[in-house]
């Protein structure tokens, strides 16, 4: 684990609390401590996970979904504002300190403060993907750094708390297959950009929030900054979508809708519910976007065409739907459905070496574009953690942790690997391991580790 310049005393004396919260059967707030200077609130991770599943009705938002779903935004427009009140609504008012929420109740995901892009402590941020050159804006020609947090409504809660029922063995068994988040679970995650937002037209009266972040993307020092509202996705587990099961937005901020600081700035991308696994084109992929090329031949994305609310932005592989900070050679259910426990395969095609990367829209490549469904993993031999990455980095940070904390044996190998050789003896297996990668959006994120 990296520690933040100025922040290594707290950093350390976190670390070493982790082990007796997690043996109480609760989880760290945050793993990045704000300086003594900072006065403000402190992040408080909500982790009072519902012992039962909730049993009320489903989101009224559910009654909205188009009877046809078709790739015309116009039909999606009601659903999506209906789904961002639900996630805005109780929680703007209190800053996303989500568990003062008066009308209904949200949930973390734990297990998110441990590792260099862990939580910081003054809203729960955790480090995301490196904002290229022009990605946002052809003035934008500084590069930036993306944080987020995300929430999960008392459905999903209640999943995340069968799968660390017991915390130190946390079991993603209860995300697949024939298993899966149950339906109704909503996900909400707010992300922020540490950019000039002068050189960014949309992002004009931002919203800002005080974070404890890294100093520039490559760096492992920390220091209080602002950073600014820039994006908003949603998920919705819904058993009606064939295909996956799931119903993914986002929203883009443009400060020129209210030209004030607000989340009602928020304004529609698009909706998708699967990842056209026969279009191959490569014609409308706009990593530097000038204008938003809405591909008409994506069936199973609904990309908002209203020029004056939706800047121009690159969307993501072909035309599919990803928002401004994300990828824009994957898509949300793309880079959402490799999400497992272990996690045997990247996030995308692109992150692997340069011999490994497979021809663009090739049988191999469409591998990330396939529609799989609830529940199912990605590769074989892994587990589903059933389109949550959040679920996914979680588990895979706690093992980090439990596998290395003892240190490194005269062989070489930490406690994990120690037991795992033990049992390969056992069961006389000459299968070597696979190749485990880490849960990150970026691949330029594995040389801060």
């Amino acid at each position: 684990m990296l520690f933040a310049k100025g922040g290594m005393a707290g950093a350390v004396a976190a670390l070493v609390m982790m082990s007796a919260v997690a043996n109480a059967g609760t989880f760290p707030d945050y793993g990045y401590q704000p300086p003594a200077s900072y006065k403000g609130p402190l992040f408080h991770l909500s982790q009072d996970y519902p012992k039962a599943l909730p049993q009320g009705p489903l989101p009224a938002f559910f009654d909205l979904l188009p009877a046809k779903h078709s790739n015309n935004f116009e039909q999606w427009r009601p659903y999506m504002e209906a789904v961002k009140k639900y996630c805005l609504e109780g929680n703007v008012e209190n800053d996303w300190d989500v568990q003062k929420n008066p009308i209904r109740h949200w949930y973390h995901a734990p297990w998110q403060h441990y590792g260099p892009l862990g939580r910081e402590g003054i809203h729960g941020l955790t480090k995301e993907a490196q904002i290229q050159k022009q990605q946002l804006a052809p003035t934008q020609s500084a590069t930036g750094q993306t944080f987020a947090v995300g929430i999960y409504n008392d459905i999903g809660g209640y999943t995340f708390g069968e799968v660390w029922k017991d915390p130190q063995n946390p079991d993603p068994s209860y995300t697949s297959q024939p298993n899966s988040f149950h339906n109704g679970t909503v996900v909400c995650k707010a992300l922020f950009a540490d950019i000039d937002v002068s050189q960014v037209p949309f992002l004009v009266q931002p919203v800002l929030w005080k974070a404890y972040v890294t100093d520039s993307f490559a760096s492992a020092n920390r220091e209080i900054k602002e950073v600014a509202l820039i994006q908003m996705d949603f998920a919705v587990r819904d058993t009606r979508m064939p295909g996956t099961g799931w119903i993914f937005g986002t929203f883009q901020y443009n400060g020129n809708m209210t030209h004030k600081p607000s989340w009602d700035n928020l304004v529609p991308v698009g909706v998708m519910w699967g990842n056209d696994p026969e279009n191959t084109g490569n014609d409308h992929t706009n990593p530097k976007p000038s204008i938003t090329k809405i591909n008409p031949t994506i069936l199973e994305s609904a990309i908002n065409p209203n020029t004056s609310e939706l800047p121009p932005t690159h969307l993501g592989w072909n035309g599919r739907l990803n928002g401004p900070v994300d990828n824009p050679v994957s898509s949300c259910l793309s880079c959402h459905m490799t999400a497992e426990s272990p996690q045997l395969a990247p996030m995308n095609p692109t992150f692997q070496a340069p011999d490994k990367v497979p021809p663009v829209g090739s049988k191999e490549w469409m591998r990330w574009f396939q529609n799989i469904d609830a529940g199912v993993p990605f590769s074989p031999g892994a587990l589903s953690t059933d389109f949550s990455l959040q679920l996914a980095g979680g588990i895979a940070n706690f093992y980090d942790w439990k596998c290395n904390q003892g240190g490194v044996f005269a062989d070489g190998h930490n406690a994990c690997e120690q037991a795992r050789n033990f049992r390969l003896k056992l069961m006389k297996s000459a299968t070597p391991p696979a190749k485990v990668y880490k849960v990150e959006r970026d691949p330029a994120l594995n040389e801060l580790h």
